[in-house]
């Protein structure tokens, strides 16, 4: 395989984001941390990893025309390095190794890399990790405090379908199919779901759109969409602080999953491409700890040897 640098797959990257209808924001910060790894590829395959500086001054004037075909090795220690300079958290490394991880997957696919060197590349761990989310008997206080019906529907509408808010300001009323009880969403690069929503949820919608048979379920400015901004601010006004459209959905996540156990089926509501993502929404409840607790460790079932 004839070498390739990152010079000369980085646009093609960019145009693959954008052909699956990734946010220009999205898409510049994938490419800046492709970028500024390429940059460091480059001083350790022109330098050794001894000469390798993490300078801010070195790896912004380093070239881009490193090979793409770089060890794991060389991946754990770029981001050993980072951490050990403790100026990015551990969620934005868990960011910028899966932003390298999509790279890769793509080069791997059209092979321009022999191997995957992000395959072996740990995470680090993040404390707390855990998302603070609300009991389902919090969310419900919360819908019953708000006084539009608009905001009240929109908080329902997260939680019972478990929908992104991006997912859900772009609902239309023709999406939603009474009888089935199920809204049809269309979710990250445009893959399109179906969510189901209770028949409680449905009757509240049913009397918020009145005799509308099309266009956007919420409105916003000049009869548009509601945009994410505004449900956002709603959230920042009269939901609890650090209360988020994303921690209702957190909390629908968590609630499914701790009455039914069915990891595959949140995975599938909630759109997520691969389960381990999934997994961080997932509590195992007090009860259930202390109900597994008693029946099998051994000196909490009144037996005393092994």
């Amino acid at each position: 395989m004839e070498s390739a640098s990152f010079l000369e797959w980085l646009d093609r990257f960019s145009g693959y984001l954008r052909m699956r209808n990734y946010s220009p924001r999205t898409i510049k910060k994938y490419d800046q941390t492709v970028q500024r790894f390429a940059r460091y590829a480059w001083l350790r395959q022109h330098r050794g990893p001894d000469g390798v500086s993490f300078d801010d001054a070195a790896v912004k004037n380093a070239p881009l025309d490193a090979d793409v075909n770089v060890s794991a090795a060389l991946v754990t220690d770029y981001f050993s390095s980072l951490s050990e300079r403790r100026d990015y958290k551990p969620k934005t490394l868990h960011r910028m190794i899966s932003t390298l991880s999509s790279f890769y997957r793509y080069l791997y696919a059209q092979g321009a890399v022999v191997a995957n060197p992000m395959l072996g590349v740990e995470r680090p761990r993040i404390k707390n990790q855990e998302l603070k989310y609300l009991k389902h008997s919090q969310v419900i206080r919360l819908i019953n405090t708000l006084e539009s019906e608009r905001d009240r529907l929109i908080v329902r509408l997260i939680y019972a379908t478990g929908v992104r808010v991006s997912e859900l300001c772009a609902i239309n009323v023709e999406d939603i199919d009474f009888e089935e009880q199920t809204i049809r969403v269309k979710g990250k690069g445009d893959k399109i779901r179906t969510v189901f929503v209770d028949e409680g949820t449905l009757d509240e919608i049913n009397g918020f759109i009145g005799n509308t048979i099309e266009g956007p379920l919420f409105l916003g400015q000049q009869g548009n969409h509601i945009s994410p901004r505004t449900v956002q601010h709603l959230f920042k006004q009269c939901a609890p602080a650090g209360i988020t459209p994303h921690k209702i959905r957190h909390s629908y996540a968590s609630e499914l999953y701790r009455r039914s156990k069915n990891l595959r089926v949140v995975q599938e509501n909630l759109g997520h491409s691969s389960i381990k993502t999934t997994e961080i929404y997932l509590h195992t409840d007090l009860d259930e700890r202390r109900n597994v607790y008693r029946q099998y460790f051994p000196l909490s079932n009144g037996k005393r040897g092994g």
